[in-house]
């Protein structure tokens, strides 16, 4: 979808792409809460648990946009919220408040917040794929290789063995795992090829985004650059948009055109990751910038 806006001259015009996603005030509380929930939280005061209820704000007043074929990056240390951002967008768990617009479920119109479990299936199933931290919460590690890939090709109407089989090895081979190894258990792969497994199961039914959290957490310092390579290659070949997170600015610099800063539940920094590189402006950007190595 694109937009056509007006310019000086009547006979031309300026087409401007769409977002895929549109996020809007997502806010995620544990707990009962209270209306001193935002105010007693937040990064300036060091802390997302409200010490009024003793509710944790995982998460709040996070606004964003992604485009198609974009790569974004979120960025932060661990309890910052950026995982319950991702866990909420691929309805692992419900927010407690908040919108979210994807173009390719009924033309952005519908809030994925707001869809029944049989939508919630259909937006993963078909337009989004997941890479999580843990390769044991993405995959069936006692589940063949090819049988993981097989099994979301199933929930996606794929009903062809024949069709299955060569979708699967394909995809395997693209991720430089052994088509040899198609039939073994990844609980006998490596951390790295348990990794790109869970990257060709979130890519096999071309989604229109994916989500990888943390995917490089755990690899050796050389696993994690072939990994980070293969993500790079394989986003410039399909063209799919991805929202990368990480607690490593490196990673996210590695990857990402535009990042999100996230700290003690909410967004203290955004724009072009080449900029926050080389001029941070919130305290805390600061720092990870200046404890990253390049």
């Amino acid at each position: 979808m694109s937009i056509e806006l007006e310019t000086a001259n009547p006979d031309q015009s300026l087409e401007v792409e769409a977002p895929l996603l549109v996020v809007e005030n997502l806010f995620k509380r544990y707990g009962k809460g209270c209306e001193r929930c935002l105010e007693l939280t937040g990064p300036d005061l060091e802390t997302n648990l409200c010490r009024n209820c003793g509710a944790l704000i995982a998460c709040a007043d996070v606004n964003f946009e992604i485009y198609p074929g974009e790569v974004l990056g979120v960025v932060g240390e661990s309890g910052s919220g950026k995982t319950t951002v991702l866990r909420c967008l691929y309805k692992d768990i419900e927010p407690t408040s908040g919108k979210a617009f994807l173009q390719a479920f009924n033309n952005g119109q519908t809030d994925i917040f707001q869809t029944n479990s049989q939508q919630a299936r259909y937006l993963q199933d078909f337009l989004m794929g997941m890479v999580r931290q843990n390769p044991a919460m993405g995959l069936r590690l006692h589940i063949t290789a090819g049988g993981n890939i097989a099994e979301r090709l199933l929930a996606a109407d794929w009903r062809t063995v024949s069709e299955i089989r060569e979708r699967s090895s394909g995809l395997l081979d693209r991720m430089e795992v052994p088509i040899k190894r198609m039939d073994d258990f990844p609980a006998f792969f490596s951390g790295g090829m348990q990794q790109r497994v869970q990257i060709a199961k979130a890519l096999a039914n071309q989604p229109v985004l994916i989500l990888l959290d943390e995917m490089t957490t755990g690899l050796d310092v050389s696993v994690q650059a072939g990994v980070i390579d293969l993500v790079k290659e394989v986003q410039r070949e399909s063209g799919v948009a991805i929202i990368v997170v990480s607690h490593d600015l490196g990673v996210i610099r590695l990857l990402s055109e535009r990042t999100l800063v996230m700290k003690n539940g909410r967004i203290v920094e955004s724009g072009l990751t080449d900029q926050i590189m080389e001029d941070p402006q919130h305290a805390y950007t600061q720092l990870l910038v200046s404890s990253t190595n390049y």
